[in-house]
């Protein structure tokens, strides 16, 4: 259930391979949130703005997992530096500057959500 979204400056693509970084995500942040569910994931490439203009030098990832409430804080930081150890292994790499900006943010599902179909 965790939904994933990757957002990555678009100049970046050719740098990594996402689909190598999704097979190794997924079962992370499965067992990392205890939860049973299956991971969905939006990979964004995403032009990468320096104050007020476009930078082609500039490289930022962020990933976000959104999972449903009632996780611990500690739990959810503890996700958050595996993902971003992940994320290192992935992007710290030839072909990525190393000055690369990588973040994480593990949150809670507003209470708003609403799945169709709805789960069984």
């Amino acid at each position: 259930m965790p939904h994933l979204t990757v957002d990555y400056s678009s100049h970046l693509a050719g740098s990594f391979d996402p689909a190598a970084l999704v097979k190794e995500l997924h079962p992370l942040v499965v067992e990392e949130s205890g939860t049973t569910g299956v991971c969905k994931t939006l990979l964004r490439p995403v032009v990468t703005f320096v104050g007020d203009r476009p930078s082609e030098e500039a490289v930022f990832v962020h990933v976000e997992v959104g999972l449903m409430p009632g996780r611990p804080e500690t739990q959810k930081t503890r996700l958050s530096e595996a993902v971003l150890a992940l994320l290192g292994k992935h992007l710290r790499v030839e072909g990525v500057p190393p000055e690369a900006v990588l973040s994480v943010e593990v949150r809670d599902l507003a209470a708003s959500y609403r799945l169709s179909p709805s789960a069984r």
